[in-house]
């Protein structure tokens, strides 16, 4: 299946005031535009209209109102940034579960002054923190599984306790596969005697 991306665009009228240093600013208005990166990612028929009527039915809270007195933004400052934070996870969810993805958002609140939150960015940075996070218990659960398979062979020394030939060289061929380089888990084992 082919993903197509999509652009969608609203606009609102809403006024807000910034708290700085512990002060309220002056409540002044805006025209906002929100700007939508969006995919499909399901096989059935693209109905733009349904994603419209949802985004501008969000929206519509926002539609001539001071921002300050609507929730969350009673209690959260409502910056640039935090509004398209929040609309951001608000959106996605709602996009989400009508088969779209969001890429990206973008919100202005002048033709001169956007905030984007770049969507796939965030999942590339929590996919390689949870990659690097499986990789290391990965590499935890091969070394004591190795750890384990080396002191049970380790065991079944010769009478002399002397190793063999074959027995040296297969430690060494499952020390090669499983383990990190510069990671030596004969030499630890071999140190312990």
């Amino acid at each position: 299946m082919q993903h197509t991306q999509y652009r969608f665009k609203f606009y609102f009228n809403a006024s807000h005031a910034i708290y700085l240093s512990g002060e309220v600013g002056q409540n002044h208005p805006h025209t906002w535009e929100v700007i939508l990166n969006v995919m499909k990612v399901t096989d059935n028929f693209v109905l733009f209209d349904e994603i419209e009527r949802m985004c501008e039915e969000f929206l519509l809270q926002y539609q001539d109102v001071n921002i300050n007195q609507i929730q969350p933004f009673t209690t959260i400052n409502p910056t640039l940034e935090n509004l398209c934070t929040y609309f951001k996870e608000k959106l996605q969810e709602m996009l989400h579960e009508k088969g779209w993805l969001l890429l990206s958002i973008e919100l202005s609140e002048t033709p001169a002054r956007s905030y984007v939150i770049n969507v796939t960015d965030e999942m590339e940075a929590r996919k390689s923190y949870f990659n690097n996070k499986s990789e290391e218990k990965m590499q935890e659960i091969i070394d004591r599984m190795t750890t384990e398979k080396m002191e049970i062979m380790s065991r079944e020394k010769t009478p002399s306790e002397e190793l063999s030939a074959e027995q040296e060289k297969e430690f060494r061929e499952i020390e090669k596969k499983v383990t990190k380089p510069g990671r030596r888990v004969w030499r630890k084992l071999t140190r312990k005697k």
